[in-house]
């Protein structure tokens, strides 16, 4: 049992993996004389070796061009958007009409409640998880009381009714059964940020539409860690960042999708002239005529050198596929979750649920030995040892610790690294 435990073990399962390892495409960053062991590509992913070159590009047609970089050339910048459009769409199980890149995460969040969230005095209400990451809380409050309606009453927020934090399949279709006609809006999301719990997005569409109401994912930590199918879901929309799981930067532009029955719709919305149908825009006529699709939704122009580094992204993912990526996200935190049951089990709870269909790469832990201040105690020192022993997860409050074995760049040795260093923190 040591031995298939062993990093020996972990080398061999890295030597005989069926996609090998894309980390020689990355940066990794290095403590003392070796790579970090770096889990946190659910809060930052790593720098492809091929952005600098994209974003050099821009730089020096910006230097050479100036404005004539609009119109000339194969990466040309007024039609520059388009050059992620389809792989974005593949990556995500899309039309490309139906996917734009653009803003960020919550300003796209807020365009899009500007056109789906449309309450009524009967059905005023927004349904999310209790828990939720604070920026959509946030957002979901302020939009129902920009509305005229009391965030008290009109947020509904469902409470995990499992172990660690969980929500059943059980308690979402109760709540959406039991507030159906007061729902005006079900926004989910694809990975839940603190636990890792993974959720059946086809069946949250069906559920929400049932009983009247629109549907919207958050997919921040969905994108690039989960086989999607927005398309063929039904949902309406759905936001992302892509500076997580696409490594596309801090504070990349971020991502949407609009489903394509929504591609001509009189749904009100905040316009700019980006979102203007391309024949017209520079006619610069006073009325808005939306471009048919996602791209209907822009407001300015997009930033060049901010879509840059997801081209090199994208063509990682490109190259490999989302099905292939999965199978091996599987494999390493399945070998992940075997190692921490086998010699780990009396130090750390995994709160992420077990079943590999309800969770993607993350693992949630949580230090045994209490909850509150000397449960956050511990597991804090834990990350700090961790840290300065060349191995990074992240830290969510009160109490999780956050390892997630990204595929395009983690190993079984990193894995297996990460073990024996809750073992050293253990024994010091």
């Amino acid at each position: 049992m040591t031995e298939l435990h062993s990093p020996a073990h972990a080398a061999a399962l890295d030597a005989a993996d069926p996609l090998p390892t894309l980390r020689a495409e990355f940066l990794i960053p290095r403590h003392a004389d070796e790579e970090q062991a770096y889990f946190v590509g659910n809060s930052l992913g790593l720098q492809p070796r091929g952005a600098r070159a994209h974003v050099e590009e821009v730089l020096d047609k910006w230097a050479m061009e100036a404005v004539e970089g609009h119109f000339t050339g194969q990466a040309q910048w007024m039609p520059y958007h388009e050059l992620v459009r389809e792989p974005l769409a593949r990556l995500v199980g899309a039309l490309p009409s139906e996917v734009i890149a653009m803003n960020s995460l919550t300003a796209n969040l807020h365009l899009m409640m500007v056109s789906f969230y449309r309450p009524t005095r009967e059905r005023p209400a927004i349904l999310i998880e209790a828990g939720s990451f604070p920026s959509d809380r946030y957002a979901v409050a302020s939009q129902i009381a920009f509305h005229g309606f009391d965030p008290d009453t009109d947020l509904i927020e469902i409470e995990p009714d499992e172990p660690g934090g969980l929500i059943s399949m059980a308690s979402i279709e109760r709540a959406i059964a039991e507030y159906g006609p007061r729902l005006a809006l079900v926004l989910w999301p694809g990975v839940q940020y603190r636990s890792g719990q993974a959720f059946d997005l086809d069946a949250i569409v069906r559920l929400a539409h049932a009983q009247g109401a629109v549907c919207g994912f958050d997919l921040a930590h969905g994108v690039g860690n989960l086989e999607l199918g927005l398309h063929d879901s039904g949902v309406d929309f759905a936001v992302w960042c892509h500076y997580k799981y696409l490594n596309s930067g801090p504070g990349a532009v971020a991502g949407c999708f609009v489903h394509d029955r929504h591609a001509r719709s009189e749904l009100p919305r905040f316009a700019g002239w980006w979102g203007h149908e391309a024949t017209t825009r520079f006619r610069m006529g006073p009325q808005f005529v939306p471009t048919p699709g996602a791209e209907g939704w822009q407001l300015s122009n997009p930033p060049i050198l901010g879509l840059a580094p997801l081209r090199a992204s994208l063509d990682l993912f490109d190259r490999v596929g989302m099905r292939a990526l999965r199978e091996k996200s599987l494999r390493l935190t399945g070998y992940l979750e075997t190692l921490i049951r086998a010699r780990l089990a009396d130090t750390l709870d995994i709160v992420t649920p077990a079943d590999p269909g309800q969770r993607g790469c993350q693992l949630s832990l949580r230090v045994i030995g209490g909850r509150g201040l000397s449960g956050r105690a511990a597991g804090r020192d834990l990350f700090d040892y961790l840290a300065r022993n060349g191995v990074l997860g992240d830290w969510r409050e009160p109490d999780v610790i956050r390892i997630s074995p990204a595929p395009l760049y983690n190993t079984h040795g990193d894995v297996s690294r990460f073990v024996a260093a809750v073992e050293g923190w253990r024994a010091a």
